[in-house]
């Protein structure tokens, strides 16, 4: 004889680590009372089906104009890990949409968050470098993180982070330095930058040289570039193997031999060879920035007169499929061809 027996289990489509949705227009307000709960557990499921929800931006301009703001910003100091990690995994979903990095500005997120820079859980960590990368990426939200004085904290990191959240810093700071380089030049961003660009790592060479470009913009980047002995390391990387690295150092290049003694140092590191080899390169990026840094130096007298023999290769550059590269070259070609 059969009998019916009552299974402990719970049906396959229920999920016991969300918090039930409510009904329309009342699950956002009905979540962020949750976020507010004593109780450690349905903290952990509203954030969860949150986390879920905030994808659609719709929902996130809701969940922002209701003040889960707020409260995310208050959990951010939770004591529980589990609720940190996903709390800064929604900061990041809500930078992903505009509306969210508007309101990031208007709610002063970007120093609650930044007190995670000490966080012992990686993730966490993780997910709030992203968050602030991101937010980096919108003009507004890279002047708010030199306002609130990130820069020589995130050069600091820098010296000490996993390798993937050293990237997110770097893309970070390239952003940011575009705003402002002093705070940077005043944290000795260089020597830090230049350990970067021997990295195993071919990104971190990639990104570390393209924010030593970015902060050599200013005469005094250019003049501590010369300083730290920074070109001749940048030279040896238009040989790196990785067509983003050689790019990179040749756009750093471009902006550190603007002045004279930048030009100087270059030349003697014997640039000339490897940026000429570089013309040739497939890539776009490759090409057009080895084509600049080679202007730059042929307003060198020994450079021009060493490009002079060069001509025919910058020739070729004029039936380049790229415009900016056409121009380029045809700027270079009136450069080494002048005459006083």
């Amino acid at each position: 004889m059969t009998t019916i027996r009552i299974s402990g289990h719970l049906p396959p489509n229920i999920d016991c680590t969300k918090a039930p949705i409510a009904f329309g227009r009342r699950a956002v307000p009905k979540l962020n009372e949750e976020l507010q709960n004593p109780e450690l557990i349905t903290r952990q499921r509203a954030l969860m089906s949150l986390c879920d929800l905030v994808h659609d931006p719709e929902i996130a301009l809701e969940a922002m104009r209701l003040g889960c703001l707020e409260s995310l910003k208050r959990l951010l100091g939770d004591v529980d890990s589990t609720v940190r990690m996903k709390t800064t995994e929604i900061f990041y979903r809500l930078t992903t949409h505009n509306v969210g990095r508007i309101a990031f500005l208007k709610s002063d997120v970007i120093l609650p968050l930044s007190q995670l820079f000490d966080e012992p859980v990686d993730v966490c960590r993780k997910n709030m470098h992203m968050a602030i990368e991101m937010m980096s990426e919108f003009p507004g939200g890279a002047v708010g993180l030199v306002e609130a004085g990130l820069i020589p904290r995130l050069v600091f990191k820098l010296t000490s982070e996993l390798e993937e959240i050293q990237e997110l810093i770097l893309d970070t700071l390239h952003f940011c330095l575009c705003v402002d380089a002093s705070e940077a030049l005043a944290s000795e961003a260089v020597s830090v930058l230049k350990e970067k660009l021997s990295h195993h790592s071919a990104c971190i060479r990639s990104k570390a040289a393209r924010a030593l470009m970015d902060i050599s913009m200013p005469l005094e980047g250019k003049n501590k570039l010369c300083e730290e002995e920074v070109i001749p390391i940048l030279v040896n990387l238009l040989g790196d193997p990785s067509p983003e690295v050689a790019a990179s150092a040749a756009g750093a290049l471009m902006s550190a031999t603007v002045t004279t003694p930048g030009k100087y140092a270059a030349l003697n590191a014997d640039a000339l060879p490897p940026l000429l080899g570089l013309v040739r390169s497939p890539q776009t990026n490759v090409c057009l920035n080895a084509v600049k840094a080679i202007t730059v130096l042929a307003e060198a007298p020994e450079g021009r007169k060493e490009l002079l023999k060069h001509l025919d290769l910058l020739e070729d550059l004029r039936g380049h499929d790229s415009e900016v590269t056409r121009r380029a070259a045809e700027t270079a070609m009136r450069v080494i061809t002048w005459k006083p």
